[in-house]
């Protein structure tokens, strides 16, 4: 109630002419890159914390076609040569007692993970690397995560290419850190570039609204003119969205459908704060689980109000594509609030520094941490992206119940 209200007069916004004051936002720096400030989560090296994450979410109650990840019980796969050196872009097949198989292609670390829930696989699976020999596997339901390793006849090849697609919301409510992203991909290119010399780096774009607005998507191939590449970046704007979910699994098949080279690191950001409607979830995971057989790593940035949909989802495809969860954090004190992850422990790093790292790690096949002058705030107890778990975690989630 306006104040002339309670005091009996008429309102001024009942007046002629009224227009309702706009409050100035706070002073906003200019966009430039190491202002923005992001954790991450690997939910493969976290499996508890990850099976304790679905168990207490009622999510699964409300939208059936979640997808369900066990992180706890994986199959790793890993090829490597002669001289013990990990064995990238090499075809890993599985195949199961009724003849049926599923083939994933190694990373740059040499290895392929499968789940046996989400893949079906049967107790008794026969695994191969490239056209060596069939070797046989039990996988038993109480066995946790396994690994083989397989010597293959094909020699390790260095990684000289990289293949980087942005799939990005760019509704009203991501004007903030659209600003930001087109100042942080050079640095982020750069910073691979001054790494990796030799590199070979190309950029694609999907960028995504929603049913009703001006566009869709807006999708343009990999293009190996970075210029020419973060001008498009450059030329976008946020605009429309006006309700909550987004057209994310369009953005997806989009992407899921690039040129993307087989000899190239592949690496999707999906930088968003919403999710796809219930109604497109299961499009969404289908798109997703393309990209997985074509050997993207998903790499999600959550984005201002990301609730709890969204990350569950995001979360999701960042572990079936062997890569991470990122998330924005209000350290910058730039933009609008952003969600609280539900995770137990993660460093807070500048964005274009943690996202450098990320794809740095996706290039060299090993895990890439902070420098100790780069993190700027620790949450929980956090050792090479393990959280450590206190001693009565099993009990306070329950897990020991089902065991």
């Amino acid at each position: 109630m306006d104040v002339e209200e309670a005091e009996g007069r008429a309102p001024a916004s009942a007046m002629p002419g009224y227009t309702r004051p706009v409050m100035p936002r706070p002073p906003q720096p200019n966009p430039q890159s190491g202002l923005l400030t992001a954790g991450e989560h690997d939910d493969l090296l976290n499996p508890e914390l990850y099976a304790a994450y679905v168990r207490q979410s009622d999510l699964g109650q409300r939208i059936a076609a979640l997808p369900l990840l066990d992180t706890s019980r994986v199959l790793r796969v890993e090829a490597k040569d002669s001289r013990g050196r990990a064995v990238p872009f090499l075809p890993i097949e599985l195949r199961c007692e009724d003849g049926n198989s599923i083939v994933l292609n190694s990373v740059a670390d040499g290895s392929a993970v499968f789940f046996p829930g989400l893949d079906r696989l049967s107790e008794t699976v026969w695994v191969r690397a490239g056209a060596g020999e069939w070797r046989s596997m039990r996988l038993a339901a109480d066995a946790g995560a396994q690994s083989i390793t397989i010597q293959t006849h094909d020699n390790a090849g260095p990684v000289r290419k990289l293949d980087i697609a942005l799939v990005v919301d760019v509704t009203g409510s991501m004007s903030d850190e659209l600003r930001f992203l087109q100042a942080e991909l050079r640095s982020i290119l750069n910073s691979l570039e001054a790494r990796h010399e030799d590199i070979d780096i190309r950029v694609a774009f999907s960028f995504y609204r929603d049913e009703g607005d001006d566009f869709i998507t807006k999708t343009f191939d990999f293009d190996s003119d970075v210029v020419r590449a973060q001008t498009r970046l450059a030329a976008q704007y946020a605009g429309g969205g006006g309700d909550y979910e987004e057209a994310m699994q369009d953005a997806l098949v989009r992407a899921a459908g690039l040129n993307w080279r087989d000899d190239a690191v592949k690496s999707l950001l999906l930088v968003g704060d919403a999710p796809p409607h219930d109604r497109d979830i299961p499009r969404t995971w289908l798109a997703a689980e393309h990209l997985r057989a074509e050997r993207v790593h998903v790499i999600p940035v959550g984005a201002s109000g990301v609730a709890d949909v969204a990350e569950y989802i995001m979360r999701a495809m960042a572990a079936a594509t062997q890569s991470r969860y990122t998330f924005l954090t209000d350290d910058s004190g730039i933009g609008n609030p952003h969600a609280k992850p539900a995770i137990d422990c993660y460093l807070v790093t500048r964005l274009d520094q943690l996202l450098r790292r990320v794809i740095d790690s996706q290039l060299s096949g090993r895990r890439i941490e902070p420098e100790k002058n780069e993190v700027i705030r620790a949450v929980g107890q956090y050792d090479a992206g393990k959280c450590i778990l206190p001693p009565d975690f099993a009990e306070r989630t329950g897990q020991q119940k089902d065991a």
